[in-house]
């Protein structure tokens, strides 16, 4: 069984790598496009940096970001991040699969409620409950 390469819009990973920056947003959606073209702000700057430095083996610490809203771009593989949920850093490891969309569809930013049993005074019926 041959293992399925991966395309992205039809594009090898490898062709994808080589690609100038231009050509590259040409792939993007229009909202993915819209946010890469107005400007990288300088804490996405030094994320990128950090990533790209991970990747070449140089950094040792793990990744640690708040920005939730950085686009996955072709050289950010390989490299695990963890993105803050509001509560706690997740671990996420960037895949090719990835690439195109926002680091923070990886990290959901609520749990499901499980409910205890109702505390006293929380209802009419809870005044004949008994305390004991």
């Amino acid at each position: 069984m041959m293992v399925k390469e991966f395309l992205y819009r039809g594009i090898p990973k490898e062709e994808l790598e080589s690609k100038s920056l231009e050509n590259i947003f040409k792939l993007f959606n229009s909202r993915q496009r819209r946010s890469l073209t107005r400007g990288i702000t300088d804490g996405k700057r030094k994320l990128i940096a950090e990533i790209k430095a991970a990747r070449e083996g140089k950094l040792k610490n793990p990744i640690k970001t708040h920005l939730r809203d950085l686009i996955v771009m072709p050289y950010m593989t390989g490299v695990t991040v963890n993105v803050f949920s509001g509560k706690e850093f997740v671990p996420v490891e960037i895949k090719t699969e990835m690439i195109g969309r926002y680091l923070g569809e990886y990290v959901i930013t609520n749990k499901k409620v499980s409910h205890g049993a109702p505390g006293v005074g929380a209802s009419r019926s809870s005044l004949y409950v008994p305390l004991k």
